[in-house]
């Protein structure tokens, strides 16, 4: 008998985002906004991109296509509900019939958050979960600025409540950029450490969506694809930070985990890192960084074959099989190393008597539930105390 295929998951792959990948492509904004029938474009972005010039040369752009553009610049880093609202209250003055988003993931969560509350009213509380958008939102388009979060590909907006600073995942289909422009020219202006934040975290995406419970034949490739782009040029964008070639395999690579994310799911490393980010403001990347490997080592046992794969994806040889979680784990270790970020928790001014506290509230993130090893309370601990 031949060797039988392991079970394979159903999927519904329903594309919503046409993409457009290539060096200056951001010069085309204007027309495809137009495409979308644009008139009145609310441009979504924060302050820290002025420098850079990249919302201006967006809404130049968009001018010079005889779009008319009012710019929110109000993001900031893991928008709260607060920042929507504020976006809200431009929209309502400004009347927009597209919104563009340009920037990282926040101010592309925040856009979608803003399409949210402006088409069909109410509190982002009330969007908690999927589908829950009964009218008609608004066509958008996203150009993401960071080789990261591939928030251009999904259809959530991740929205931090602002009392309790967790995030909430609020995602419906018509949410989804119509338009994601993935210009590598734009990633250039990254300081490094943003380089190594977005670059690390989309390096998890393509690992735990590669092996959560939702993967199927579709999502582990793209996941799997992802991971040799981001694997083999992360080191390349650190060391030269010009080279536009693994510039835009890096950022090529972040969309592609994102699509992998929307067909399947993440794991336990981004339910640990949240609430290190809730309580202390962990960069979010590098929270999923550290959390990651040890995540990684405790999932081998019902994954391993698929951490031996992503391994040989990248040219490492596994010799031995049941080796190839831990070889992942140091793998991962060694490129926040390189990186130059720190390895532990209390490097980062965490306290020890905190870990039950973000244990709890770990159980209650919603990307845990997903993971290939399932998790209890005491697993949670036991993973922020090997991180600490």
């Amino acid at each position: 008998m031949g060797i039988v295929p392991p079970p394979l998951n159903n999927f519904d792959y329903f594309p919503t985002t046409r993409v457009v990948f290539g060096v200056g492509a951001l010069a085309g904004l204007g027309e495809l906004a137009g495409e979308l029938g644009a008139t009145r474009v609310l441009l979504v972005t924060d302050p820290g991109l002025e420098a850079a010039g990249h919302p201006q040369r967006a809404r130049d752009a968009l001018v010079k296509a005889g779009i008319t553009v009012e710019i929110f610049d109000g993001v900031e880093e893991n928008p709260t509900t607060r920042h929507v609202e504020a976006g809200v209250a431009v929209a309502q003055c400004f009347r927009p019939d597209c919104l563009v988003a340009v920037g990282g993931g926040s101010a592309m969560d925040c856009a979608k958050g803003i399409n949210f509350l402006y088409t069909n009213g109410g509190r982002m509380h009330d969007y908690r979960g999927f589908g829950k958008a009964t009218k008609p939102m608004l066509p958008s388009i996203g150009v993401p600025t960071t080789a990261g979060t591939g928030s251009e590909a999904q259809s959530y907006a991740l929205i931090a409540d602002p009392e309790t600073h967790m995030k909430m995942a609020c995602g419906d289909r018509k949410a989804a950029f119509r338009i994601a422009i993935l210009d590598p020219v734009v990633t250039i202006t990254q300081p490094r450490h943003v380089t190594a934040d977005t670059g690390l975290d989309a390096l998890a995406h393509a690992v735990e969506s590669y092996v959560c419970t939702k993967r199927n034949a579709w999502s582990q490739m793209l996941a799997r694809e992802a991971w040799r782009l981001l694997s083999s040029n992360f080191l390349l964008v650190l060391e030269n930070p010009q080279d536009l070639e693994a510039r835009a395999a890096m950022q090529l690579g972040a969309h592609l985990a994102g699509q992998a994310i929307e067909l399947s799911m993440l794991g336990a490393a981004h339910a640990l890192a949240n609430p290190l980010t809730a309580h202390y403001g962990v960069v979010h990347g590098l929270a999923v960084s550290l959390m990651l490997p040890h995540v990684v080592r405790y999932n081998t046992p019902a994954v391993v074959e698929l951490y031996s794969q992503l391994m040989e994806v990248i040219g490492l040889e596994v010799r031995d099989t049941d080796s190839a979680g831990d070889l992942l784990a140091v793998h991962l270790e060694n490129l926040r190393l390189a990186a130059g970020l720190p390895a532990r928790l209390r490097e980062l001014g965490v306290n020890a008597h905190i870990l039950p506290v973000l244990a709890e509230e770990a159980t209650q993130q919603w990307t845990g539930k997903f993971n290939p090893r399932p998790l209890n309370y005491d697993d949670f601990l036991q993973l922020y105390r090997a991180a600490y």
